[in-house]
C-alpha cells in the first residue's frame, strides 16, 4: 500500500509491529503524518499556510519516544535525525551550533536520494564496470582492439581474415569474468578518496568540527593525496568500480534538488532531552545559557532558511518532535514562544509487567527473537518458556520501581545477564537445545536482585 493510502489507523497498526503500548503517542504521530499527506492535495494558495503540528512527548526514558519517531520516518521513507538538546548547552556552544541539525538532516536526505538513484542505475552501469575490469586484467587491450578495428578497410573484405589476438584474449577473459572464474584474481585499482572537494559548509555557518574537516580536505586536494592505489580481488574491485561509475553517472545537482524538496516537505527532526534546557528563572549563568539555546532553536522550529552545502533549506514544513522526561522541570518551564511551537502534547506511560512480557515476545524485533537468532548461528537452539518470560518481566518492573526507571532498556541488562554464560560457551553447546525457564533465570539473577546495592551496578 502506498503512503498516501495509509489511514491513521493503518499507521498505528504498522507502529504496533515494533512498539508496545503508548497508544496516545502513536495516534498523535499518525494524525501528524496523515495531515502531511492531506496537505499535498491542497491548492497552492493554502498549502504553504498549513504548517506541521509539532509534537512534544513527555515520559521517562526507555518507553518508546525515540522509537516511535524513528519508525514513523522509516515508514514514509522520510529524512530523519535525532539530536540531543543538551549538546548545545555547553559554554560558548562548544560542539555544533543549533543550525547543524538542519544541515545534518539535509545530508541524510541527500544520501537517501543518492542511494535510490544508484540502485535504479546499478544494472545500467554493469557493462561499463565490466570493461573497466577487463582493462585492469589486460592493460592496453581495449586501446589495441579499437585501433585494430579502425585500421580495417572495407575494400579488403575479400582478403583472408586474420584473428585479432588482443581482441580474442579480451573476449576469453570477458567470458571467464562472467562465469565467475576470476573473482579471486588480484588487480591494482586507483581509489578516489571520499569527499575530495572541500565542503562549502565551512562558509555556510559550520562549526569548528566542520572547519577542521574542510581544511583537511583542502590540504589533501592541494597535496595530491586524493587518490591511492590498492591491490584487491576482482570481487572487491567490482564494488569499488561500481561506486566510481555510479558517481560519474549521477547528477549531483539533481540529487540535491530532490533531497532538498524531500527534506523541506517530509523531513523529521527528533529533539531529545528538551527538558534539560528548560528553566524556571534566569538567576544563574547556566539557566541563562539554557534559555539562550531555546531562543536559538525557536526560529528553526518556527521556520527559517538555513545554509547547507547542498543549498538553502527552508524549515517551515519540517516536522519537529521533541521529547523529555520532565522529572525536574515541566513543559511550562520552556519559554512561551517555544511551547507554542509544540501544540500537540502526549504523555507516555511507564511500562508495566504486562508491557514487558509483550515487548519480549510480540514485536518483529523482540529481544527473545534476537537472542535466539544470534545463538542459532552457532547451532544453539534457545527456547524461552512462558514462566521465564513472566519472571524476567517481573524483575524488570521491580528494578525499575526501586531504582532508576530506564524503561524497556532494563530488559537488555537482564537478558544479557541471564544468557551471559550460554553466549560465552556457545561453541561447546553446538547442536543442543537449551530451555530457559524461571528457575534458570532465578539462578542467574536472584542473588544480584536481592542485593540492592549490587543490583544498582549490575542491573
Amino acid at each position: 500500500m502506498s503512503i498516501e493510502g495509509l489511514t491513521p489507523k493503518q499507521i498505528v497498526e504498522k507502529l504496533d509491529a515494533y512498539i508496545i503500548g503508548q497508544e496516545k503517542a502513536k495516534k498523535a504521530v499518525a494524525v501528524a503524518l496523515r495531515n502531511r499527506i492531506r496537505r499535498i492535495h491542497l491548492s497552492d494558495d493554502i498549502r504553504d499556510e498549513v504548517a506541521p503540528k509539532n509534537i512534544l512527548m513527555i515520559g521517562p526514558t526507555g518507553v518508546g519516544k525515540t522509537e516511535i519517531a524513528r519508525r514513523l520516518a522509516k515508514l514514509v521513507n522520510a529524512p530523519f535525525i535525532k539530536v540531543e538538546a543538551t549538546k548545545y548547552t555547553e559554554v560558548g556552544y562548544v560542539g555544533r551550533d543549533v543550525e547543524s541539525m538542519v544541515r545534518d538532516l539535509m545530508a541524510v536526505g541527500f544520501n537517501n536520494v543518492k542511494k535510490e538513484v544508484e540502485d535504479s542505475m546499478r544494472e545500467a552501469c554493469a557493462p561499463k564496470v565490466e570493461e573497466k575490469l577487463l582493462d585492469l586484467l589486460l592493460p592496453g587491450s581495449d586501446e589495441k582492439a579499437k585501433k585494430s578495428k579502425d585500421e580495417e578497410k572495407p575494400e579488403e573484405s575479400t582478403a583472408v581474415a586474420v584473428p585479432n589476438t588482443d581482441n580474442s584474449t579480451r573476449e576469453k577473459f570477458r567470458t571467464m569474468l562472467r562465469e565467475g572464474k576470476l573473482e579471486e584474481r588480484e588487480v591494482e585499482v586507483t581509489v578516489k578518496r571520499q569527499n575530495n572537494m572541500p565542503s562549502m559548509e565551512i562558509i555556510a555557518g559550520g562549526s569548528m568540527d566542520d572547519l577542521q574537516s574542510g581544511m583537511m580536505e583542502i590540504q589533501n586536494m592541494l597535496s595530491g593525496r586524493n587518490h591511492k592505489k590498492k591491490t584487491v580481488s576482482i570481487r572487491e574491485a567490482r564494488k569499488i568500480l561500481t561506486e566510481e561509475v555510479l558517481d560519474s553517472m549521477i547528477d549531483a545537482d539533481k540529487v540535491a534538488d530532490k533531497a532538498k524538496e524531500r527534506v523541506e516537505q517530509s523531513g523529521i527532526i527528533f529533539i531529545d532531552e528538551i527538558d534539560k534546557i528548560a528553566t524556571k528563572n534566569a538567576n544563574s549563568s547556566g539557566q541563562v545559557s539554557r534559555e539562550g539555546v531555546q531562543r536559538d532553536i525557536l526560529p528553526i522550529v518556527e521556520g527559517s532558511k538555513v545554509n547547507t552545502k547542498f543549498g538553502v533549506v527552508d524549515t517551515t514544513h519540517i516536522l519537529f518532535i521533541a521529547a523529555g522526561a520532565f522529572s525536574l522541570a515541566a513543559p511550562s518551564d520552556l519559554i512561551p514562544e517555544l511551547q507554542g511551537r509544540f501544540p500537540l502534547r502526549v504523555e507516555l506511560e511507564s511500562l508495566s509487567k504486562e508491557d514487558f512480557k509483550r515487548i519480549l515476545t510480540e514485536p518483529k524485533n523482540a529481544l527473545t527473537k534476537q537472542y535466539s537468532a544470534l545463538l542459532s548461528t552457532e547451532g544453539v537452539n534457545i527456547v524461552f518458556t512462558e514462566n521465564s518470560i513472566d519472571r524476567m518481566s517481573e524483575l524488570a518492573e521491580e528494578l525499575n520501581s526501586r531504582s532508576e526507571n530506564i524503561g524497556a532498556r532494563r530488559l537488555h541488562t537482564i537478558m544479557e545477564k541471564v544468557l551471559e554464560e550460554i553466549s560465552f560457551d556457545a561453541d561447546e553447546h553446538a547442536g543442543e537445545t537449551i530451555n530457559v525457564d524461571s528457575t534458570y533465570v532465578d539462578s542467574k539473577l536472584t542473588g544480584v536482585v536481592q542485593d540492592q546495592d549490587l543490583s544498582r551496578y549490575i542491573l
